[in-house]
């Protein structure tokens, strides 16, 4: 069957903005966030709802039409990005963007996949409610991809990851199967968890459409401090002085680099340097409550009895909402500083959060002996063990040159397979993760491939025969 007849089945089982079919349109969906993966597609589906996904989605079945579903295609692993053939489908969920229902006395709310992050955060607040899931990019992903991804952010530490914050889905399987799954129950042992095995899984077994999602009264009171360190062995200690001293009230926990405060200054407007003078290592926390208490105080006391251990330098406490939106501006805007600066070499590795300084000390030494000429930004969520380990590629001899030569980035960006490999053995010998918060998708396939136990590799690709037998979902993807 021609590419136009396929079209045109696809275009009746769809209403008429619910299909894409020139290149113009369809450009900006056939290309990953960084521009690292192009690819090229029979169409792009746009469902309104339910049923017309189902629809899709059996006729990909049965007509064995590769299918990508994308989010907000704000991934950094290339999961949402068709291959180059032409044929396969992919299907943005962005009309399908409702807030179905907040419900505050059961402290959840039921959303679609295409509905915006912070959409889904001011439909929460707006009901008296918070959801902490909070990304850089929460303007524009998507809560199908935070689910597929299984996303992290800046609150894991108190609050989980993407799949703890779940209660029930809805889904369209390979098959064209519905799976509705939406009930708010925080207790239901019947069996395997689908909804847990769908989160995180890339698109590679379904659809999702829908999810119900725990909510948590919002916080009232706040605290939040720059802190300046010599080590991030200084980092890993006062961590626990601060959750030992305020408990559960530690929700963010954000290691940062002197060069990633010096890029964003560089290359970010509106950001400065939070402390006058200039140290190694930063930490940016944060204390969050749902009752007024003097949060400032508790973390002051607990930042002078960090002093008193020698474990800080300096410190910044935010005064005022503004100064608070300071620090965070600095720290959310890294990787933006970082694309703005030129090229790098990437890595988002997880290792036990009491391994976190030893693993900065020897990977930072390789890298000084294995890559002179890079820049190493290394930060992250320290508060769960979860850092981007990246290598810039340093501007050019010319003064004052802010990004390096054509040149110059595509040879250093040639090693990147040898980098990443000699990282991610380290990682290994960690008992780390090769991707804490990001995925694989078409990035790190080989890399989950040559780590992954071959026991946990057979079982995925079990899981895959069992609910994908045509192999139509997200193709190449993942496994």
């Amino acid at each position: 069957m021609s590419a136009a007849q396929l079209r045109d089945e696809l275009a009746a089982l769809l209403d008429a903005p619910g299909l894409l079919t020139e290149a113009a349109d369809m450009a900006p969906l056939l290309v990953d966030h960084h521009a690292r993966y192009h690819g090229r597609a029979l169409a792009v589906a746009l469902p309104s709802s339910f049923e017309q996904v189902a629809a899709v989605v059996r006729w990909c079945n049965r007509r064995g039409v590769g299918l990508v579903p994308q989010g907000g295609n704000t991934g950094y692993c290339g999961a949402a990005t068709p291959d180059e053939s032409g044929r396969q489908l992919v299907m943005a969920m962005r009309r399908m963007h409702r807030v179905r229902q907040v419900d505050a006395d059961d402290f959840s709310m039921t959303v679609e996949a295409g509905c915006v992050l912070k959409s889904a955060q001011q439909a929460a607040q707006a009901a008296g409610r918070f959801f902490p899931l909070s990304l850089g990019s929460e303007g524009s992903c998507q809560i199908g991809g935070n689910l597929a991804t299984n996303a992290g952010g800046v609150h894991v530490l108190r609050y989980g990851m993407m799949r703890e914050l779940v209660l029930g889905i809805e889904a369209v399987l390979a098959d064209g199967s519905e799976l509705h799954a939406l009930r708010a129950l925080r207790k239901d042992n019947t069996g395997y968890d689908l909804k847990s095995l769908l989160v995180g899984s890339e698109g590679t077994l379904g659809v999702i459409t829908a999810a119900t999602l725990k909510l948590w009264p919002p916080p009232r009171s706040s605290a939040t401090a720059f802190v300046a360190l010599a080590q991030p062995a200084d980092a890993v200690a006062l961590l626990g002085l601060l959750r030992a001293a305020c408990g559960d009230r530690l929700s963010s926990f954000e290691l940062i680099p002197r060069i990633a405060v010096e890029l964003t200054a560089r290359h970010i407007p509106g950001v400065s340097d939070p402390l006058g003078g200039v140290y190694p290592w930063y930490v940016l926390c944060e204390l969050t409550s749902p009752a007024d208490e003097p949060l400032s105080e508790l973390l002051q006391e607990a930042l002078a009895q960090g002093s008193e251990r020698a474990l800080l330098r300096d410190a910044a406490l935010a005064s005022s909402e503004r100064a608070r939106a300071a620090f965070w501006r600095l720290r959310e805007t890294i990787p933006e500083a970082q694309r703005l600066a030129g090229v790098n070499i990437r890595h988002d590795i997880s290792v036990p959060v009491a391994a976190l300084a030893r693993f900065i000390a020897e990977a930072s030494q390789w890298v000084a002996e294995h890559v002179p000429e890079g820049v190493l930004v290394c930060y992250g969520h320290a508060g769960d063990g979860n850092l981007h380990f990246n290598i810039n590629c340093p501007a050019g001899p010319s003064a004052g040159a802010a990004r390096p030569p054509a040149g110059v980035a595509a040879a250093f960006l040639a090693r990147e397979p040898q980098v990443q490999r000699a990282i991610h053995d380290l990682v290994a010998r960690f008992n780390g993760s090769i991707s804490a918060e990001h995925g694989i998708g078409l990035k790190k396939r080989a890399e989950l491939a040559h780590y992954a136990p071959p026991a946990t590799l057979a079982a995925m690709r079990a899981i895959k025969r069992a609910l994908d037998p045509n192999g139509i979902m997200n193709p190449g993807k993942l496994l």
